[in-house]
């Protein structure tokens, strides 16, 4: 029986080896960016002196942490870095689901093809690049603000707090929501054409087959890239939240997230230790964030849970 069973693993391993050697890339790219890294977690219980080096730098337990904690601007940070991604996270996913299903059931193929090339093409462009496209829009001489101007408004839309929630909300769904659309697209092309065929015969609209068929089916696949989404809850693209609001002060309270203030505190304190603190936090309750979401998704429908 044994011997059975070994002849059969070998036979699997044979089978599947093609798959694994075109995974390899990706596992060595894993390997290299996230799991060497870990290697450093002991930066964040250390006070680095730069003339012992890393290793001969003395340990300091939680202090690095401490700091952090009791920063006046930590809830503030933490508060917005969760909003912004809880916001970006539903918007997000649901637009890019709504749009799939608009080039799935509206356009012909050969129109799919022109509108993925025409939303995807953002998705490629630097945050920088991004930064000076919405300062062009919205800048004291861009062309919202001066279509403002000509019907007697006078905006300047740097120094108004208020509004930049919405205006990082728009700037980052229009960059990503080529990219998360042509997934869910594909999910959907990967639905078997035979159930829409007899929800046809059965006299069912394209509305109900959408309700009853499409998102149903497609739910496994928006679950796990809910839960991959929120598994970076604690972490904001870098990019966004600083290029874009241009480096001014006065949007600190709407705009600054973790990752901006790690930068900033890096830059003007040079503490390493207190740096790698902060990230080793938002590894540690991202971490968390996705067993607790797993296990809820595992309690609700055990067929759509991550693992």
């Amino acid at each position: 029986m044994k011997k059975q069973q070994g002849i059969l693993r070998t036979q699997s391993y044979k089978k599947n080896i093609q798959l694994g050697i075109l995974a390899l890339p990706a596992i060595l790219l894993i390997f290299v960016f996230s799991y060497v890294p870990m290697a450093g977690i002991f930066i964040a219980f250390k006070n680095i002196n730069y003339e012992k080096g890393l290793f001969h730098s003395p340990w300091v337990g939680f202090d690095n942490f401490k700091f952090f904690f009791t920063s006046n601007d930590v809830w503030l940070v933490v508060r917005n870095t969760l909003s912004y991604n809880i916001l970006f996270i539903a918007v997000g996913t649901l637009l890019s689901i709504v749009f799939a299903i608009l080039l799935n059931e509206v356009l012909s193929r050969r129109m799919v093809k022109a509108y993925q090339t025409i939303f995807f093409f953002p998705y490629f462009f630097s945050w920088i690049i991004v930064a000076y496209m919405t300062y062009s829009f919205i800048g004291p001489y861009g062309v919202l603000t001066s279509l403002l101007e000509r019907i007697g408004i006078n905006f300047d839309f740097y120094t108004e707090t208020w509004v930049w929630p919405i205006l990082l909300t728009l700037v980052s769904i229009w960059k990503g929501l080529g990219y998360m659309s042509i997934i869910f697209y594909a999910g959907i092309m990967g639905i078997s054409q035979e159930y829409f065929e007899a929800a046809a015969i059965d006299g069912a609209t394209k509305l109900q087959m959408i309700r009853k068929i499409t998102i149903p089916l497609l739910m496994p696949l928006i679950t796990i890239m809910t839960l991959l989404s929120i598994g970076k809850i604690f972490y904001s693209d870098f990019g966004l939240f600083f290029f874009v609001p241009r480096e001014i002060g006065q949007l600190y309270p709407v705009t600054q997230v973790i990752d901006t203030y790690v930068y900033r505190m890096l830059k003007a304190s040079g503490d390493l230790g207190m740096s790698s603190a902060v990230g080793l936090f938002q590894s540690a309750m991202g971490f968390i964030v996705v067993l607790l979401s797993n296990f809820v998704v595992k309690k609700v429908n055990e067929e759509n849970k991550l693992f």
